[in-house]
C-alpha cells in the first residue's frame, strides 16, 4: 500500500513540475492579484525605482482595448540606473536574455471574467565595476567618464519593459 501511494505521489509531483515548466518562466516577484479595479479609475500598477518611473493604468469603456496603461516619472531629482523601453521594440522573451521580473493581474470590477495581465521584464546589463583606485575603492572619475562617453564606450544599462495582455471577455 505504501509503495502504491509513493508511486502516485511521485507521478503527481512529476506532472505538476511539468505543468509549471510548460506554463512559462516564473516571475522573480510573487504577488497576489490586485483588488478588482473600477473602470474609469486610474491606479498605480507598480513603481520601478531603478528607472525613476511608475506604471499606472485603468479600465476604460473601449471594447477593443479595455485597459490602458503608461509610465510616469517619479520625480525630477531621481537619477535612473536603468531604462524603461518600449515592449514592441524590445520584444522580451526568456530566449533573448530577458528575465520575467513581475506578473501583475488586475481584475475588472465591472466584469469579473476579465483581467489585465502585465508582465514586467528585466534585461540585466553585465556591468563590471571599475577597478579599485590607489585607496582601494572603485570610483568613476568625471573626466574619465566624459572621455569614455565621447568615444561611445558607455556601459549598457539594465532595461525594463512591461507587456499588457487581456484575459477574459465581457461582450
Amino acid at each position: 500500500m505504501r509503495s502504491w501511494c509513493l508511486a502516485i505521489f511521485s507521478s503527481l509531483f512529476a506532472l505538476s513540475t511539468t505543468v509549471a515548466v510548460a506554463a512559462g518562466p516564473q516571475p522573480e516577484i510573487r504577488r497576489e492579484p490586485f483588488p478588482a479595479q473600477t473602470p474609469g479609475q486610474v491606479h498605480t500598477i507598480r513603481i520601478i525605482p531603478e528607472t525613476c518611473t511608475y506604471l499606472q493604468g485603468g479600465f476604460v469603456a473601449d471594447i477593443a482595448a479595455p485597459y490602458r496603461y503608461g509610465a510616469a516619472s517619479t520625480g525630477k531629482r531621481c537619477q535612473p540606473r536603468a531604462r524603461l523601453v518600449d515592449p514592441v521594440k524590445a520584444k522580451p522573451s526568456a530566449e533573448s536574455g530577458w528575465i520575467l521580473n513581475d506578473l501583475i493581474r488586475i481584475p475588472n470590477a465591472a466584469c469579473p471574467a476579465q483581467q489585465a495581465v502585465i508582465r514586467v521584464w528585466r534585461k540585466p546589463a553585465n556591468n563590471i565595476p571599475p577597478p579599485a583606485d590607489a585607496q582601494g575603492r572603485p570610483r568613476i572619475y568625471l573626466e574619465d567618464a566624459k572621455r569614455q562617453a565621447a568615444a561611445g564606450k558607455i556601459a549598457p544599462l539594465t532595461q525594463y519593459t512591461a507587456v499588457l495582455a487581456m484575459e477574459g471577455d465581457c461582450r
